[in-house]
């Protein structure tokens, strides 16, 4: 704001000396008052100081375009976003691990679920509280893979308790998890890579799509079946979703990425 109260002193500064000067000599010159030589020389000097006149405000304009830049180019720079990494312990070598924790959400058959999973934190702290369950209230379960009909190491984890890690990303300003996509687009960074999931299609509760990471990992302790809120693979399912470029039955890739 300095520079550009500063820019617009210097034009107003300049304009009324040279606006001054520049209309003394047009008027002598369109009245007659100046001889033809004379009036030729005052159209030259004219020329020339309205030319130096446009030369001053294109410098200080682009002065103070390149001003604006570097202070866009500053504040982009201390930015950062946070995101979960589903299926996961840690976080990425270019973020930091803001906590590791554990995946949590509604149960798979109550039709009062809440959609989204949560990462709740290894050191739950408390408010007031009555132990019991004691009224009118949802509940948050922990969660499980349910990867029994695929194959690798996503089948390896059937049954198995869902980790989580939540992450700090400096220097970036956007993230988003890209469905059917396993890279990037151009200009965004690969967090991470994984597969797509979600709810299976015939059970009660409401999930969302979520981006289980490609090379997922268990609690301990937690291979015992459970269940509360459950992890499905998604499928391509052909009609209203075009084939191709999708596949019938075939399982969906996806892709966190971020932006500066």
């Amino acid at each position: 704001m300095d520079v550009l109260m500063l820019l617009l002193l210097v034009a107003a500064t300049l304009a009324e000396t040279n606006t001054g000067s520049c209309k003394d000599m047009l008027q002598g010159y369109m009245t007659g008052q100046l001889s033809s030589a004379l009036g030729a020389y005052q159209v030259e000097a004219l020329r020339r100081e309205f030319k130096s006149f446009s030369d001053v405000i294109e410098k200080s304009i682009n002065e103070f375009k390149e001003n604006i830049k570097s202070e866009v180019k500053t504040n982009s720079g201390n930015s950062s976003v946070v995101y979960t990494r589903w299926g996961k312990k840690t976080c990425p070598l270019n973020a930091e691990l803001v906590f590791s924790g554990l995946t949590g959400g509604s149960h798979f058959n109550h039709k009062g679920a809440a959609v989204e999973p949560l990462c709740l934190p290894r050191d739950p702290e408390w408010g007031m509280y009555t132990d019991g369950y004691d009224g009118d209230k949802n509940y948050v379960y922990g969660a499980e893979y349910e990867t029994q009909t695929f194959k690798g190491n996503i089948k390896t984890v059937h049954n198995h308790d869902v980790p989580c890690a939540v992450c700090l990303v400096r220097r970036k300003s956007v993230v988003q998890m890209f469905p059917a996509r396993k890279t990037c687009y151009k200009g965004w960074t690969l967090e991470y890579q994984g597969y797509l999931m979600a709810g299976y299609n015939d059970h009660a509760a409401g999930t969302a799509y979520t981006c289980i990471d490609s090379h997922p990992d268990t609690l301990h302790g937690g291979a015992t079946n459970k269940d509360g809120k459950l992890f499905y693979l998604v499928e391509a399912s052909c009609g209203s979703l075009k084939c191709p470029p999708y596949v019938a039955g075939r399982e969906l890739v996806c892709a966190v990425c971020s932006k500066n």
